[in-house]
């Protein structure tokens, strides 16, 4: 395989769902189809079966939706989606032209055309075109919102995306040529209009059947409808879109239309709970043709069943949570490869704001929780056994392996006021008070389950009575939106790229904001920001909302977390990767050797 890699200049990497492949943020170079060109060969294909080890459970046909954004549901439907670039483990943009081209027109106004090759087809036929396009861009732009509420939330709101809208929401109906051409023309600069438009949603004739209408009518609906007014049609399509693809057992009868695929695979089987097989897209036009006939992906949440089934050859790829005794212990294993490095992840406490009946309403009492929260022994437990001189994370929008970006903002956001766990100082906040409060994990989780024992510890020592409502893995996801919960334990991955995380987390009405954080001073900022071509600017821009959301005692970073791949050398073609997708991003050049 041939492929033309565009370098992301001046990386940044926090700010994406670690359930999630979503949002992202970083500075990205100007062009979509310049830099060097890399050329490698793709390996002979070789059939066989691959079979993964991953925690979370899958849920949705659509991660796109902001309660299904897990990072199992876009690995899997990752591989049965095309799409015009894809990110590699190097962090470049690499288009993918055997599914359709991108070309920037101009920069004032800034004018992208997109086109979408005749030989990409979902698995059923059915062309991928004017209706899939015109979907996405409505439900990427936010384009039929009303204007926001005091909570920031849009009336009337139709779909629920779960990135942010900015950027594509200052987008004029696209303009087609034809039914695959399509040219979007931004009314201000973005920074981010090399990735934010995607076709990785479901397929837009199978969304307007299930709405009781075909797909040239769901074009003229999207055509026609006047923004921010109530419309049933389209409320129709942004129910069968936002909770349609969400599955609880394998689509049978007239649901295997949720099983269309426009990648290389496509779902064949699926045990709740258990597993999800894909084989390979017989229909697929494209170039990225995986060498295998087959993968199988298991889920297993507990870090020593996926040692014991790659020990025994039940799967082929584990990417267990690290620790001393998990790392010696693949590193003893006949015949496995053993990858390690940093993630650009991080774990983190929220806060929830916007429910006045919440104890989390009173400034005081949040600032008292933080206090409690026993950041250096979380630290020592769960990641200095491994890596002995990993800092705790004092940034809400850096990573500490993001270098000089990362030292900065922590120098100047306030997280010294948290440097050191006091009870004390939380007690005398208190000034007496008990309150009550939720906190919500995954409790298939180790670390988060350590995490919360530690958090419940400390802040009853405070006056907190804490309550456990920690969840199993198919169901915290969907939790993180729940008023009831007063603090989240969960982690944010991000894909390296962009900067759209800003607005999709912080930003009032954000599709990621998932505690009711509202700012109108980080709102500003983060408008400004996905305008903001000048990197030093953007440095400032994401500086200032560090410190507003300390000072707002948003919540707090914990530690960013350590990556590990495991894999046995039958399967070839398997490289590391930092952000949310793992060692998915080149499914395709995986092997099977004899």
């Amino acid at each position: 395989m041939t492929r033309r890699s565009t370098r992301i200049l001046g990386i940044v990497a926090a700010g994406a769902l670690a359930l999630t492949a979503c949002a992202s943020q970083g500075d990205t170079s100007d062009e979509a189809t310049g830099g060097e060109t890399d050329a490698t060969t793709a390996p002979e294909r070789t059939g066989g079966i691959v079979t993964v080890a991953e925690t979370n459970a899958f849920t949705s046909f659509n991660p796109s939706e902001s309660s299904a954004n897990m990072d199992i549901n876009s690995k899997v439907v990752g591989m049965m989606r095309s799409d015009f670039i894809y990110i590699d483990n190097e962090l470049n943009i690499v288009p993918d032209t055997s599914f359709g081209t991108v070309e920037k027109l101009s920069d004032e106004p800034l004018s992208v055309k997109y086109t979408i090759n005749d030989t990409s087809v979902w698995s059923d036929g059915n062309a991928i075109d004017k209706g899939d396009m015109l979907l996405n861009w409505a439900i990427l732009s936010g384009h039929f919102n009303g204007p926001a509420n005091d909570e920031g939330v849009p009336e009337p709101s139709f779909f629920a995306p779960a990135g942010s809208t900015a950027g594509l929401e200052n987008t004029d109906m696209p303009a087609f040529e034809g039914d695959r051409t399509m040219t979007l023309t931004y009314s201000e600069p973005f920074v981010d209009w090399e990735i934010k438009y995607s076709m990785a949603g479901p397929p837009a004739h199978v969304v307007a059947d299930r709405a009781g209408m075909t797909e040239e009518e769901l074009i003229t609906l999207l055509e026609t409808a006047t923004p921010g007014e109530e419309n049933e049609q389209l409320a129709a399509v942004a129910e069968v879109w936002n909770k349609a693809f969400n599955v609880k057992e394998m689509p049978t009868g007239e649901d295997v239309d949720l099983l269309l695929s426009s990648g290389p695979m496509i779902v064949t089987d699926f045990v709740p709970e258990q597993s999800i097989t894909l084989k390979v897209n017989e229909n697929y036009g494209g170039d990225l043709k995986a060498n295998v006939d087959e993968i199988t992906v298991r889920f297993i949440g507990d870090a020593a069943a996926a040692i014991a089934a790659l020990r025994n050859g039940e799967v082929d790829i584990i990417a267990p949570q690290p620790s001393v005794d998990t790392i010696e212990e693949v590193k003893g294993i006949d015949g496995v490869t053993v990858l390690e490095g940093p993630q650009l992840s991080y774990d983190h406490v929220d806060l929830r704001f916007g429910v006045p009946e919440s104890p989390m309403a009173d400034a005081d009492v949040r600032k008292a929780f933080l206090m409690t929260l026993p950041r250096e022994a979380i630290l020592d437990r769960l990641i200095r056994t491994m890596t002995p001189d990993a800092p705790v994370v004092n940034s809400q929008i850096f990573v500490p392996t993001d270098g000089d970006a990362y030292t900065s903002s922590a120098a100047q956001n306030g997280t010294d006021a948290f440097a050191q766990q006091d009870i004390e100082g939380a007690k005398a906040l208190l000034a007496g008070k008990t309150p009550e409060i939720r906190i919500m994990y995954n409790n298939g989780n180790p670390n988060r389950v350590d995490s919360f024992a530690m958090i419940q510890e400390a802040a009853t020592q405070a006056g907190f009575k804490v309550i456990d409502n920690g969840l199993p893995p198919a169901e915290w996801g969907a939790a993180l939106v729940n008023p009831e919960n007063d603090v989240t334990i969960f982690g944010w991955i991000s894909p390296g790229v962009g900067n759209e995380s800003i607005p999709q987390i912080f930003k009032t009405g954000g599709g990621g904001n998932y505690n009711g954080y509202s700012n109108a001073q980080v709102d500003t900022l983060a408008d400004e920001l996905m305008v903001t071509v000048d990197p030093a600017r953007a440095q400032e821009i994401k500086e200032e909302v560090d410190s507003l959301l300390i000072a707002d005692n948003y919540g707090l970073p914990l530690f960013q977390g350590p990556g590990l791949v495991a894999h046995s050398d039958s399967i070839g073609g398997i490289e590391y990767m930092p952000n949310q997708t793992g060692v998915w991003w080149n499914f395709w050049e995986w092997t099977v050797n004899s």
